[in-house]
């Protein structure tokens, strides 16, 4: 006897019903539906943007990107060599088909990174390497690294191995909003408060200022040095390292100088302290070299990336390796799941490879000077734009408030759709692609030129500038994401 028939529904492939999936004109609903939605306010078609310019799905609005997705997108939106090389593109697809825990599996995609990625960016004095998912877990785990170090430091030199529990760190700083490093954080109080946190020693950040004697600048750094030597005496043995951004990038795109930084530097080498610089968004060329450290006449034993990078994680080497069973020679101290990123590692090391093959660190010291110049000049026709300052690509200016900072990011995506990017408490940061052209760079600035002369219509009176203030700002509102 034949068993009976049974009427199945035809095969699908998962996902294909059409009612199930959003479409660029739904994109924010069915995501405000259950996220906290307060970004841009545009739908990235990731086919259709290209270099420099970001495509709004919804009505093909292009944007001028000053912005980079917080400055992580190196080489700008499908770039030829990413996304027009078929064995690549087939590459990545197999890299994306599973999702390999690295720490613990070896594949020859993740071995062809890790070559590119020293021959690139390496420093050979740091020769560890520790690769993870997210800059703010980068700068977890280099605190990590000197918690271990300082703890077997006091050791095996008679001391409590229960010491070596602070950090010495920087005013106005920002190092990400993990555990550890919502200690650090220290730049819009939103984003710390109400969550605990250890009271580690904090120094001033003395930045230069348009206008201030040098003679000024110098006392400040004393002052701020001498505060650094305080700490290490108050907390003796205990602070395990002192972590800085050689350039305060969401705490106001403060450039540090060398006399101060080496000076803190010093202060660590004296007090067997690490020294670690986090150059999750100075790193990987958009100062003029592959690490901002390098033209700072730095040294640091653990240097934390990210961002540009795609993959995050810490180099490490010089004093680490004075303590040999450190957290890179002993099995399972520091470690994730993931260890990075596997589709990641291939998408960053053709990055690294079209960096290395154009010579975009360099492009970006020189490019980074028309941008400086271009700023300059707006500032000397401008009396609103003050304290411009850059080094490469990552340059800033000043606005006389937030508010008036505030109507210039809106009104540049309103009116002149280009994505710039706010810091500090009035300043705006312009962070563009290592590929971005001079053609680009004066679009841009001539797009604040004419911003900034519709908001000073509009503050005398003129009728035809009202609305200077409507619009959301780019990056005042979520700031960096780590």
């Amino acid at each position: 006897m034949s068993a009976p028939t049974v009427d199945r529904p035809a095969a699908t492939t998962p996902g294909s019903s059409a009612q199930e999936l959003a479409t660029a004109a739904t994109a924010h609903e069915r995501v405000a539906a259950h996220m906290l939605d307060d970004g841009l306010a545009m739908v990235l078609d990731l086919a259709a943007s290209r270099g420099s310019r970001l495509v709004d799905a919804r009505d093909g609005t292009t944007y001028l990107d000053m912005f980079t997705f917080f400055a992580s997108n190196a080489l700008g939106m499908n770039h030829p060599d990413v996304a027009e090389d078929e064995d690549f593109r087939a590459e990545l697809l197999r890299s994306a088909l599973s999702k390999p825990s690295n720490s613990d599996i070896v594949t020859v995609e993740r071995a062809r990174f890790v070559d590119v990625f020293a021959r690139v960016l390496g420093v050979p004095e740091l020769p560890h390497l520790f690769l993870v998912e997210g800059g703010g877990l980068a700068v977890e785990n280099a605190l990590k690294t000197a918690f271990d170090w300082k703890s077997r430091w006091n050791e095996a030199h008679g001391i409590d191995p229960a010491l070596g529990t602070k950090v010495l760190h920087l005013r106005q700083a920002f190092h990400g909003r993990t555990g550890y490093t919502m200690s650090l954080t220290n730049t819009d109080p939103n984003k710390v408060a109400r969550f605990p946190q250890f009271d580690w020693p904090r120094i001033d950040n003395p930045h230069p200022v348009e206008g201030e004697d040098d003679a000024v600048l110098r006392a400040r750094e004393d002052v701020a040095l001498a505060q650094a030597r305080a700490a290490f005496e108050e907390h003796a043995h205990d602070i395990a390292c002192a972590i800085v951004e050689p350039i305060q990038g969401e705490g106001g795109d403060n450039h540090l100088t060398p006399r101060f930084l080496q000076g803190l530097q010093a202060l660590c080498h004296e007090f067997d302290a690490l020294f670690v610089c986090d150059e999750v968004q100075t790193g990987c060329g958009m100062t003029g070299t592959a690490w901002a450290h390098q033209q700072l006449g730095l040294e640091p034993d653990v240097v934390a990336f990210g961002k540009k990078t795609q993959v995050c994680g810490v180099m490490a080497g010089r004093r680490v390796d004075d303590v040999p069973d450190n957290v890179f020679r002993v099995s399972s101290r520091i470690n994730s799941t993931w260890g990075g990123g596997l589709v990641d590692m291939v998408r960053a090391r053709r990055i690294l490879e079209v960096c290395e093959r154009d010579d975009l660190f360099a492009g970006a010291a020189r490019l980074g000077e028309h941008l400086l110049a271009g700023l300059r000049d707006l500032a000397a026709r401008r009396p609103e734009v003050t304290d411009v300052r850059g080094r490469g690509l990552m340059c800033a200016f000043d606005l006389p408030d937030g508010e008036h900072r505030a109507a210039l990011l809106a009104r540049l995506e309103t009116d002149e759709h280009v994505l710039a990017l706010g810091c500090g408490s009035r300043s705006v940061r312009f962070r563009p692609a290592l590929t971005v052209t001079a053609a680009e760079i004066d679009e841009a600035l001539a797009a604040v030129d004419r911003v900034l002369g519709a908001l000073s219509g509009a503050a005398s009176g003129d009728p035809h500038m009202a609305g200077a203030g409507a619009g959301a700002a780019v990056g005042t509102t979520a700031g960096e994401a780590s």
